[in-house]
Parts: structure tokens; sequence; C-alpha cells
């Protein structure tokens, strides 16, 4: 088993990667629309995919990649540029067909981009993978993603907290929000980018 040094430090690593306090300000422009209950639907099957991402990862990743021959700064590169996209549509605000009145729905964003790639990104992949070549044994491993089940969860809870920051905001403080958001993905999208083409020697550090 584990020592409590070490599944500190892996709490902490997950817990700053995956970021459950920075995700909640973007469920509430990602879930724009929604009712109460079909926001805890998507933040439920988002946190599920979310984890069970994380498992495979940590379990086989490495394996899985190397397998058919991509590497992690290619998968983090990838992972950038779908995040960017995302953020084009929050910055240009293209996610208005989810309005009061409206029947008609946007896609689901529990799988993209919730689960992959703001929950399970490619820095949370990489250190899910990271952190379990750290331990030795198979109750090591379990510890490790049990730990990771911990910060999903977490962010599970500041997720449902999402509509009252909602109420607080209010449309014009939505807007301003989402602007913001947007913005602060492009840079991040941008960063697993960069991180990605210097881990590859594309660029220099």
């Amino acid at each position: 088993m584990p020592d409590i040094a070490f599944l500190t430090t892996a709490f902490v690593t997950l817990f700053v990667i995956i970021d459950p306090i920075g995700l909640a300000p973007l469920f509430i422009p990602l879930t724009a629309g929604m009712d109460v209950r079909q926001r805890r639907i998507v933040a439920v099957r988002a946190c599920i995919i979310a984890a069970a991402l994380l498992t495979v990862f940590g379990l086989a990743g490495e394996t899985i990649l190397s397998t058919i021959g991509i590497s992690m700064p290619a998968f983090q590169i990838s992972g950038g540029v779908l995040l960017f996209l995302t953020a084009l549509d929050m910055l240009f605000d293209r996610r208005q067909p989810r309005r009061e009145g409206h029947a008609q729905q946007s896609p689901d964003p529990s799988v993209f981009p919730l689960a992959m790639p703001l929950l399970a990104g490619p820095g949370a992949m990489a250190s899910m993978i990271l952190l379990v070549n750290q331990t030795e044994t198979m109750t090591g491993a379990l510890a490790v993603h049990a730990v990771m089940l911990l910060v999903v969860g977490s962010a599970f809870a500041f997720f449902l907290l999402a509509p009252l920051l909602e109420r607080l905001l209010g449309r014009v403080g939505e807007m301003v929000v989402t602007r913001l958001m947007g913005l602060l993905l492009a840079a991040l999208a941008t960063q697993f980018v960069l991180n990605g083409a210097r881990a590859a020697g594309v660029i220099g550090g």
C-alpha cells in the first residue's frame, strides 16, 4: 500500500491538473438552457466517462499509445486543438440554440468537451500513467485510481453548484463569464499544444 505522502501527492497532482473548481464556471455555458435534472444527468455522465477513460489510461495508457504509434506529445497537441475549437464556440456564442422556449437541443456536452478533454485531458491521462508507473503493486495502482475517483467526485460536486453560480451572475454576468472562460480555454489549449511541441522537440524549452 502506498504511503500517505505519495497518495497526497497524487491527489494534489490530479486536483491541480483536472481543476474541479475552475471547471464549475465552464459547466454553466456548456449546459446553457438545460434544467436542473438535465444538468445533473450531463454531470453524472461526464464524470463516469472521464473516470472510465482515466482508469483505462492508468492501467494500460502507455501500452495503448505505443501500440498504435501515438506519442504523448502528439496526444497533448490533439487535445489542445479540440479544446481550442470549444473555446471558439464560447467566444463567439455559437451555443445560442439552447435557449428558453426552443425545443431544439445542441449536441450533448457530456462526452465532449466535459469528459474529454476538460476532465480527462492529456495532462490528466499522462499523470495517471506516471502515477501508476510509480507504484509497484496492484494495490498501489488501485489506490491511485481511488484518489482519481475522489478528484472526479469533487468535480461532480462543483458541477452541481453551477446553477447557484448562474443565479448569482445573471444573464449579463453569464455572458461575461462565457467570453472570459472561452479566452482562458483558448490559452489553455494553446499551452497544451506548446507543451506537446516542446516535448516532441519541435520547439526549445
